[in-house]
């Protein structure tokens, strides 16, 4: 298989590191990195050659604002879609650092992790190769910042009251979590935590407590004394298999999640389903070879994840620092300050869509 990335540029200001979210888009990818002339592989055998490609750079990127422009590399860790859970964990950890390793010898001055990448550090960079003048950062922050955005702006093209809602946030006790119940729960009138640890939960439920919030703590979505109105999905599943249970029948639902949560059984009614966390990049985000439509796999142009747009950001900025660490750091004083930096290069909240695409407002 041919390296998409042959002679690459000497300049790599930052780097990408992400996974296919599911089969088809890992078939995609490889696809693409075979060339035009490889025959497409049955599933059954991709999914015995995927588990042996090692973490590569699969193509360059470039984004530029009106202040400035910046060069990188988006590597693919090639975790497989059904990997993603606790069996896994070493195999997974590995390729990851794996990855990391290529992005500093490429001579990234900015890493971000994405998706479950981030998941398995869990802020603990020192389980990350040596590194020099490389940083990285979890991206964490700005996916907070686009959550809180996408249900604020939700909230207000449908002519709710946010501060009459009652807000459920699955996969609480998570850095992405934790983040967006510190800025919406002083928004909204009452709070549902959910997650699997409940020592955590108590303990977030504590700090919630004693600045005033009225909170509801769980690990069965079945067990809350009331149906939330407003719910954001940031659990780590291994794929999208959440059943939400008691739910207003007309809720705001913000599926989060990477892979996404929510299962395609999911019954919500008439609920509002849209992907949160995801901006887009007004001054342009190309690749080179042009892999923009199997690496984000969205209706709109120049849209990613927040995770790896904080990187991006940071770069355009000239902060090479990790400013996302891991679990339980995000405040509101930093998704603000992450909300201007990104502003400043023209990264702002992108459209709202859904697995059915654009998402229609009643």
């Amino acid at each position: 298989m041919g390296c998409a990335t042959t002679g690459i540029t000497p300049q790599v200001d930052f780097a990408l590191v992400g996974h296919p979210e599911t089969w088809r888009a890992a078939a995609e990818v490889f696809s693409a990195l075979r060339g035009p002339e490889g025959t497409p592989l049955p599933d059954d055998e991709l999914k015995d050659i995927l588990p042996w490609i090692p973490p590569r750079a699969v193509c360059r990127v470039e984004v530029k604002s009106a202040r400035a422009k910046a060069h990188g590399l988006y590597i693919d860790a090639f975790i497989p879609p059904d990997h993603l859970d606790s069996a896994f964990v070493r195999e997974n950890l590995t390729r990851v650092r794996a990855a990391a390793e290529y992005a500093i010898k490429a001579g990234a001055r900015m890493v971000s992790l994405g998706g479950f990448s981030s998941i398995l550090i869990e802020g603990n960079f020192d389980q990350l190769p040596p590194r020099h003048r490389t940083v990285f950062t979890t991206g964490n922050t700005l996916t907070v910042a686009f959550i809180v955005q996408g249900i604020e702006k939700m909230c207000a093209l449908q002519g709710r009251d946010l501060r009459q809602s009652t807000l459920l946030v699955v996969g609480a006790t998570g850095d992405v979590g934790s983040g967006c119940v510190r800025c919406l729960a002083a928004k909204v009138k009452r709070v549902l935590l959910h997650a699997r640890n409940v020592e955590r939960l108590r303990r977030l439920a504590a700090e919630l407590e004693a600045a005033g919030v009225e909170v509801e703590i769980g690990t069965d979505l079945e067990q809350f004394s009331e149906e939330a109105d407003l719910v954001v999905c940031a659990a780590s599943l291994p794929s999208p298999s959440l059943l939400l249970g008691k739910i207003a029948p007309d809720a705001l639902v913000c599926d989060a999640g990477y892979p996404k949560n929510l299962s395609p059984d999911a019954e919500t009614s008439r609920a509002t389903v849209f992907f949160g966390g995801l901006g887009q990049i007004t001054g342009g985000l190309k690749f080179e070879p042009d892999l923009q439509g199997i690496l984000n796999r969205h209706p709109f142009p120049d849209v990613a994840h927040g995770c790896l747009l904080e990187g991006m950001a940071l770069t355009l900025e000239g902060r090479f620092e990790p400013f996302s660490r891991g679990r339980g750091a995000i405040t509101p004083k930093l998704v603000e300050e992450i909300e201007t930096i990104a502003a400043r290069h023209g990264i702002y909240l992108a459209p709202f869509f859904n697995a059915a695409g654009r998402v229609r407002l009643q």
